[in-house]
């Protein structure tokens, strides 16, 4: 398929919902989890209050949004600066393989880029999901050697 045109822009408070169907889409397709949705929303409307926490990124292609990327930040000691996490990835379906993805991906390492204490971008993905790992290691991501482990009392997750 040819790329789509799209354009990147930044959140606002009135892109809520649509980052929270996405976020809900992404939990179930990915990993196969249900997210309760009233924490996810309230989440969702904080994050876009605390740009110091994160910051999310929307594409938009002939006026809709149809991909999203949300960046935190991590400070690392031993680098004297921060690594930007890409999290809540997601591209609706119809839209996949057509650079949606690529574009956000650009937008964020040229922001970063050109942002003196950023050290480096990271990301996770889960073991399963090969078709991402591909994706990310066309666009020069690497395995970073490191084993993610989490302890999660949050109750706002579960299978279906």
């Amino acid at each position: 398929m040819s790329p789509l045109a799209v354009s990147i822009r930044d959140a606002t408070p009135g892109d809520v919902a649509t980052i929270v169907e996405f976020n809900r889409l992404l939990a179930l397709e990915s990993e196969n989890q249900l997210l309760d949705e009233p924490t996810l929303r309230r989440g969702v409307a904080r994050a876009l209050e605390s740009t110091e926490c994160c910051r999310y990124f929307l594409a938009e292609s002939a006026g809709r949004v149809v991909g999203q990327l949300m960046i935190t930040y991590e400070w690392t000691d031993w680098r004297d600066g921060v690594f930007w996490w890409l999290q809540s990835v997601y591209v609706e379906r119809p839209a996949r393989r057509q650079g949606v993805f690529l574009a956000l991906a650009e937008h964020v390492k040229a922001i970063a880029s050109q942002t003196p204490d950023v050290r480096g971008l990271r990301l996770y993905v889960e073991q399963h999901n090969h078709a991402a790992q591909e994706t990310y290691r066309r666009l020069g991501l690497r395995p970073s050697g490191h084993i993610l482990y989490e302890d999660d009392w949050s109750g706002a997750i579960r299978k279906p």
